[in-house]
Parts: C-alpha cells; sequence; structure tokens
C-alpha cells in the first residue's frame, strides 16, 4: 500500500531555515496534521556537526570560517561533522516510521543507502557500502553522507525520521569545504562526486528530479510534486 509524499526541491536554502522547517514538519507529522514530505534542496557553504561533537575535526579557525563564508551549526542528527554546499543533493525526508510494524531504525538507514545505490548504478557506476561506516562508497571514496534523527511521537508508537542525505553531484566540491574537516571523522578515505566518478555533466535539480521516483518505489511512496519553497 502506497502513501502519498509531497516532494519539494529548492535550489538553495539557509541550512538554518531548513532545520526550523523540518522541525515544524516533524510535529505536524507526528500530529497527523500534515503529509509525510520530501524536502530536496541545496544550502550555501555550511558545516553541521552530529550528535557525536568532536570539535577537533572541524580544522579551520573562526577567522578562516568567516573569510571563506562558512557558517557552523551544532545540530540533533546522528554522526560527525560534515559539508554542504552549492554542487551537492541534500535530502530530508520528514517520513512516518511505523513502531507497530516491528521497526528497523539500522534498516532505515541502510534504506536511504539503497536508494543512493540504485540511482548510481542506473548512470553505470557502482557504489557500496563499508562495514562499520555509515554512507554510500564508490571504492574508499565516500559520495553520499547519511545522517539521520528519529524523533519519538507523543501521540501514536514510532518515530518521525529527519535529516537524511548529502549526495555530491558536481566535480570539485570535494576540493572544497571537505578540505576543512575531517569528513564525518574519517581520516583514512576521501570524497568523490556523480561528476567525478561518471565524467558527465548533471544538474542538481536533475538528479532531485530523477532520484525521487527510486525513492518512492523502496519507501512504498506515491510523490506529489510541489512549487519550489511551498510547504502546504
Amino acid at each position: 500500500m502506497t502513501r502519498e509524499l509531497k516532494v519539494n526541491y529548492i535550489p538553495l536554502m539557509d541550512y538554518s531555515e531548513a532545520w526550523e522547517q523540518q522541525k515544524q514538519l516533524v510535529k505536524e507529522v507526528g500530529r497527523e496534521e500534515q503529509q509525510e514530505h520530501l524536502l530536496l534542496l541545496q544550502h550555501p557553504p555550511t558545516y553541521t556537526i552530529g550528535s557525536q561533537r568532536h570539535p577537533e575535526h572541524l580544522l579551520l579557525s573562526p577567522e578562516e570560517l568567516k573569510k571563506q563564508g562558512i557558517s557552523v551549526f551544532e545540530i540533533d542528527r546522528g554522526g560527525d561533522i560534515t559539508y554542504h554546499g552549492p554542487g551537492q543533493l541534500v535530502g530530508y525526508p520528514i517520513i512516518w516510521l511505523d513502531g507497530a510494524k516491528g521497526l528497523d531504525l539500522r534498516g532505515y538507514l541502510r534504506d536511504l543507502e539503497q536508494v543512493v545505490i540504485n540511482y548510481l548504478a542506473v548512470h553505470g557506476v557502482e557504489a557500496g557500502r563499508k562495514e562499520g561506516l555509515t554512507g554510500v562508497w564508490v571504492g574508499d571514496r565516500k559520495i553520499c553522507a547519511i545522517g539521520v534523527k528519529f524523533n519519538k511521537c507523543p501521540h501514536r508508537r514510532g518515530f518521525v525520521a529527519s535529516h537524511g542525505f548529502a549526495f555530491n553531484i558536481k566535480a570539485g566540491i570535494e576540493n572544497e569545504g571537505f578540505r576543512g574537516i575531517i569528513p564525518c571523522g574519517i581520516q583514512d578515505y576521501g570524497v568523490t562526486s556523480l561528476e567525478a566518478c561518471t565524467g558527465g555533466t548533471f544538474e542538481v535539480g536533475q538528479v532531485a528530479r530523477e532520484i525521487v521516483p527510486l525513492f518512492a518505489e523502496l519507501f512504498r511512496f506515491e510523490p506529489v510534486w510541489e512549487e519550489a519553497g511551498s510547504l502546504k
């Protein structure tokens, strides 16, 4: 049985605004006042630090951050530090995970990874997972970071998921903000992008359009696209 999923693509949105929208949607979905959503967007240069809280993995001083125009947020998802910026597709599924159906929170992470793995396969890129690490990898390079929060619902059993995935699309992104951090606290491996792996050219909005049917198929949703920026 499929459920309706509202989908937005916003070409650029400040991280603080997107975070506030996520929190509002989590409350509304949890109270069954709002349908489930998939927010797809790009952020200006931003570092987000997850609940593991390793400030030593941020390598830039406050002065360097200001000079480079990179914002920093300590947030409530799992994981360590990562980078968001133009040329990366960020996806925030605000969806209901039903506690009455044998909830598998680890399985949700694996499913998010699988959506990106399936998308890469369509474009001839063999991707997979690394044991003990979250995210999607092409060889020894991470192409997509995963970090989520499971929000308890006071009105029914289960959780509303928030945060999600950050999929590197444009070539060169791996040489930008990632150089100022130890991404996800992993020193032994690097990062890559869709364009670097394929040698092709992709627009982030194009990838957003193409990945939604794969997300909807795996999670059994019927996607309904909305106008950019609309959450009504």
